[in-house]
């Protein structure tokens, strides 16, 4: 595909020196309209290098250059993988590829790896951003290199990073979500949360019942007045202190089931319960203290 150049390019057709050149890219040159003259030869095409023109590819191939590089590895993610070889000179002495155990990355590498697609893999169950996931990566990094959690499940300590990294970026998740998304328990999350806060440094804000209410009224699908009286409902329970010793999330159960009953819509704390990841005894007992006051 050719290209017109300004009139101020340096190089110009000496017969006619105000043509515009017009520059053609298959060829490499610089040709003259007016006369045909090469005037220049060996341009650059500074466009991507896997693009192709053929029919049945479609558009872009890049498999000829590899993925991008990740800041977060050491580099050695550009390796060469050397193949198997056909025959019995590729093969040791129990017939097994002599390649097979061959590292083609570190292991820390290949543990940051592993950590970064688990992270990936959780984000995508419950549509959480990119920036959620780079901080939640940035985060197992420092943890692993710092070797404090050695010992520790790296899928407990991923759950972990993805529930800071949530907190940090202001939209929590409560500790069975991140459950559900992962394959470990609660308990070891818990675990790994608090060593990580306590050994990296990582600090996060206190969560609120202000943080969960918006998502917890529209996942059950509440009219903004029930919200509304939810979320002042839960606030006076704070700064009253009705209920010591629950956490926002019982409490922000409790609020909705309270706001729920007082108005017309009808949500049964089995629902709420569902929802909020709160026992249906638990809704039921901080309703209660809530009723009560």
């Amino acid at each position: 595909m050719a290209a017109r150049l300004p009139r101020t390019a340096r190089v110009c057709c000496p017969s006619h020196p105000d043509a515009d050149l017009v520059e053609d890219y298959r060829a490499g040159d610089l040709v003259c309209p007016e006369c045909g003259l090469v005037v220049g030869d060996r341009v650059i095409d500074v466009g991507t290098e896997w693009r192709t023109f053929s029919n049945e590819s479609g558009g872009d191939d890049p498999s000829r250059v590899g993925g991008p590089e990740n800041p977060l590895l050491d580099g050695d993610q550009l390796t060469t993988i050397i193949g198997g070889a056909t025959g019995s000179a590729g093969l040791d002495a129990n017939g097994f590829s002599k390649y097979r155990n061959r590292k083609t990355m570190s292991a820390q590498d290949r543990a940051l790896t592993t950590a970064f697609k688990e992270i990936s893999t959780m984000a995508e169950r419950i549509n959480l951003p990119r920036t959620i996931v780079d901080q939640a990566n940035v985060l197992f990094k420092q943890v692993y290199e710092s070797k404090v959690l050695r010992g520790r499940s790296a899928d407990a300590i991923a759950s972990s990073c993805v529930y800071i990294a949530c907190r940090k970026e202001g939209v929590p998740r409560t500790f069975k979500e991140i459950c559900a998304i992962s394959r470990v328990s609660k308990k070891e999350i818990g675990r790994c949360f608090k060593l990580i806060l306590s050994t990296v440094g990582a600090s996060v804000e206190l969560v609120t019942t202000g943080d969960l209410m918006p998502r917890f009224c529209a996942n059950l699908a509440l009219p903004s007045p029930v919200q509304r009286a939810a979320t002042h409902i839960a606030r006076k329970a704070r700064d009253l202190d009705l209920v010591p010793g629950r956490s926002p999330v019982s409490v922000a159960a409790a609020a909705i089931f309270l706001a729920c009953a007082a108005s017309k819509s009808t949500k049964s704390s089995k629902e709420i319960g569902e929802i909020t990841g709160v026992a249906e005894s638990t809704i039921r007992q901080t309703y209660k203290h809530l009723l009560s006051r």
